[in-house]
């Protein structure tokens, strides 16, 4: 005997978009966008419903749009991120449209972006700035937006995360219901535009790019919501987090580069121009490659946490690393060097017992106790980052291995 679909069940089935305008207090602009978004459903036979999600509005926002028959989605939570996140938990529709409700984004073009979403997109990503084909009209947007955090913020999605767009900030864009749900945003302010983009590129889902005109803020009795220098560290700090190549290996790998050279110059006592290098620079060398090496450290760690909790893909390459370095191997090099770093301060030890403990020249002592502070440190990290990396990689091995029976 078939079951009987419940009524919720088949209202949520009959609704294709959805439109979600997070609001607060934007009793000024929110009528216009609501009739606009609604004037789009009417006339072009969309089967959809609009949804303001009110972030704690002490104006008349909530009544506004009650008076014109949307359903208002209370969200408790204060945060760009956080509003929208509540209201598109309770949107019912296959596909979803956000944007914001300052009157900058012109809702009208939502079905540009649904027709991109038909095609089988997972994310239309609206863009106002000119290399991406969009306008940006006078006033519209600030100078430092315009020509600062916007294109930095749209290059660093480009080339850390090879995100095909030129916005990465732009408040008007489409997604696919289950491919947001495999994204699970987790930023509650304005970073959250940023993350959708991030991720969405980390997990190679559809993207397509919709220019845009951006017009000037309708407001009047409420200034922006966006602060610019805090709100930028945010999306900066939320880029690096999920880049541990750029935050870690490569800055890393430099500092060891540096601290090789300066041994390459130190060990020998070169002079360049002028300029002697000796044990003071031998030291300096030998910091910048324990500090390196940390951070080396540090992106394996951080890469195969985000791996395991399901925050990043699964890495081909992390696959082939490990294939070839285990625990076993790298315990093997760590004590090498442990003995090696070891030796070498006992060689230094011996020249002070040579001298009858007595005082030493320490331009010939150093070169021996300063590489052997160094590989014995280098030893001893690796010894315990060996079996660290091993404790991580246990669940990614116990997912992959057969279940007996």
């Amino acid at each position: 005997m078939p079951v009987k679909k419940s009524s919720t069940a088949n209202e949520q089935e009959s609704i294709e978009m959805s439109v979600v305008i997070p609001c607060l207090n934007e009793a000024d602009t929110l009528a216009g966008c609501v009739s606009k978004a609604q004037r789009v459903i009417l006339e072009n036979g969309i089967a959809g419903e609009v949804i303001v999600a009110d972030n704690g509005s002490t104006d008349d926002s909530a009544d506004i749009a009650k008076r014109m028959g949307v359903r208002v989605v209370p969200v408790a939570p204060r945060g760009y991120g956080s509003a929208l996140m509540g209201g598109i938990a309770s949107a019912r529709g296959r596909f979803i449209i956000i944007g914001d409700a300052d009157g900058s984004y012109d809702f009208e073009q939502i079905p540009r972006f649904l027709d991109k979403l038909r095609e089988g997109y997972d994310l239309v990503q609206g863009c106002r700035l000119p290399t991406g084909g969009g306008t940006v009209l006078p006033g519209a947007m600030p100078f430092l937006h315009r020509w600062g955090g916007n294109p930095l913020f749209s290059l660093i999605a480009q080339r850390w995360f090879h995100a095909p767009v030129h916005d990465v900030y732009c408040g008007m864009r489409g997604f696919r219901r289950d491919a947001y749900e495999r994204l699970d945003q987790q930023c509650t302010g304005m970073e959250f535009a940023t993350e959708m983009i991030v991720k969405a590129s980390l997990f190679d889902l559809k993207i397509a790019e919709v220019p845009i005109t951006l017009h000037r803020d309708g407001r009047s009795q409420h200034a922006r919501h966006i602060k610019t220098f805090s709100d930028g560290w945010r999306t900066l700090r939320f880029c690096l987090i999920y880049s541990p190549r750029w935050l870690f290996f490569i800055p890393g790998t430099v500092l060891i580069l540096l601290g090789l050279l300066g041994y390459g110059l130190a060990l020998p006592g070169v002079t360049v121009r002028g300029l002697g290098f000796d044990v003071h620079t031998l030291l300096f060398a030998s910091l910048s490659i324990l500090c390196g090496y940390q951070a080396i450290l540090f992106a394996i760690f951080t890469k195969m946490f985000a791996i395991g909790e399901g925050l990043m893909p699964e890495d081909p390459r992390f696959g082939r690393l490990f294939d070839f370095v285990n625990l076993e191997r790298g315990l093997v090099v760590a004590v090498i060097a442990f003995l090696i770093g070891l030796g070498l301060l006992l060689a230094a030890v011996n020249q002070w017992r040579l001298a009858d403990f007595g005082r030493l020249n320490y331009a010939v002592t150093m070169r021996w106790a300063i590489p052997g502070v160094m590989l014995t440190g280098l030893g001893f990290q690796t010894i315990l980052s060996s079996f660290f990396i091993s404790i991580l990689g246990m669940r990614r091995r116990i997912m992959d291995e057969p279940h007996s029976r």
